[in-house]
């Protein structure tokens, strides 16, 4: 099965392709910072991608700063006032918090396609 994204310590690099320039590219997603890469063929942009996550680390080391890291599991919904209301009223009378609700639902879908 194709994908259109791939990891590298921790980062989430997405694929793309641009039939014009006939390459792949990509850019780290869930930070920031714009991380990018590419390649001729799969094999160049996975080092590519692999080689760019490493000089963006080694940057930050050099600098003293911190990474920036993606997903830290913590999100803001919008959910629109209605879906609001029944997921709290739904929550409440369940006896559980909106979050853990959300958190139960997500699970729950990411089950049912095997992720």
């Amino acid at each position: 099965m194709m994908k259109n994204t791939f990891e590298y310590q921790g980062y989430i690099g997405s694929i793309e392709f641009s039939e014009e320039d006939k390459v792949f590219f990509g850019k780290v997603q869930g930070i920031r910072s714009l991380i990018s890469y590419e390649g001729k063929t799969p094999d160049e942009l996975i080092e590519d991608f692999h080689n760019a996550v490493d000089d963006y680390l080694a940057l930050c080391e050099a600098n003293n700063e911190e990474p920036e890291q993606a997903y830290k599991g913590s999100l803001n919904v919008r959910l629109g006032k209605e879906l609001h209301r029944r997921v709290a009223v739904y929550a409440l009378s369940n006896q559980q918090s909106i979050n853990s609700f959300i958190e139960n639902a997500v699970k729950e879908k990411l089950c049912s396609l095997n992720m």
